[in-house]
């Protein structure tokens, strides 16, 4: 389905029982609502699940330039107004983690539980140079590039040798990815900086991560949860970065768990 949201047309799914409390899943950069697929099949009798295309990516309208991750939490709210959603359990990976915290600082009180999954709250001063770095191979060559190291950060090697066919469809969502989607959102998330703003968010939060995630490591995850009071922190042995993905039955139980609690 298409809903036109603070200026852009954004594709969004709605799975589940009608009536059951809202699940919102924010996905990864490169990616789509796709890869939340098992999550949805295996919480969808007990929410009402909203996955939707960010800004810039899958079937949501990709607009050239820089994006903010205020613009990005903007079009979530105009798409949760637009359904009528007041009040919504979140759970967001990466990219999706860094929307959902900039939501709930901007608008308190929408989210009852927030999951933050491999995901940052800030980024080193030396990460700037890797970003602009791949927004200069994204706009001279295309997502081509991009794919494959993209794909070694996001799944552990064993991984990748024994399930070719599930690391082929997330490298089908990177090539699909628009250029000025990946570019625009590049942009927004290396600024990051919400470390000493994690205490002023008032829903319960649950922290999950990737024992090997590479890109937003475990101790991403502990400043975040260390900052976060009353947090809970997950680790998910032999997961890299995609760990919704690498291990989706444990990543669906600590995710169940925090929401049921």
């Amino acid at each position: 389905m298409k809903a036109k949201t603070n200026g852009i047309e954004t594709h969004y799914e709605l799975h589940g029982r009608e009536g059951a409390p809202w699940l919102v899943l924010s996905h990864s950069l490169a990616c789509s609502t796709r890869m939340w697929d098992p999550q949805i099949e295996a919480l969808k009798g007990e929410y009402r699940i909203l996955a939707y295309d960010t800004r810039g990516h899958g079937a949501s309208e990709a607009p050239k330039g820089a994006y903010t991750l205020d613009m990005l939490a903007d079009d979530l709210k105009a798409l949760l107004d637009h359904l009528g959603i007041q009040k919504a359990n979140y759970c967001g990976l990466s990219m999706g983690g860094m929307i959902g915290q900039t939501f709930a600082l901007r608008y308190p009180g929408v989210f009852t539980k927030l999951a933050l999954a491999d995901t940052t709250c800030r980024y080193p001063a030396e990460a700037a140079p890797v970003w602009a770095d791949r927004i200069r191979t994204a706009e001279a060559n295309g997502m081509a590039p991009l794919a494959q190291p993209t794909l070694e950060r996001w799944f552990t090697a064993p991984f990748r040798e024994k399930n070719p066919g599930a690391v082929d469809v997330i490298r089908k969502l990177i090539l699909a990815t628009p250029v000025a989607g990946y570019v625009g959102c590049s942009h927004a998330l290396p600024k990051i900086n919400l470390t000493a703003r994690l205490k002023d968010i008032r829903c319960p939060i649950l922290v999950i991560v990737g024992a090997d995630d590479p890109g937003t490591p475990v101790s991403m995850a502990r400043e975040i949860h260390d900052n976060a009071p009353g947090s809970k922190l997950v680790v998910l042995p032999q997961a890299a970065h995609l760990a919704n993905l690498e291990q989706p039955d444990g990543f669906t139980r600590a995710l169940r768990a925090f929401l049921a609690a």
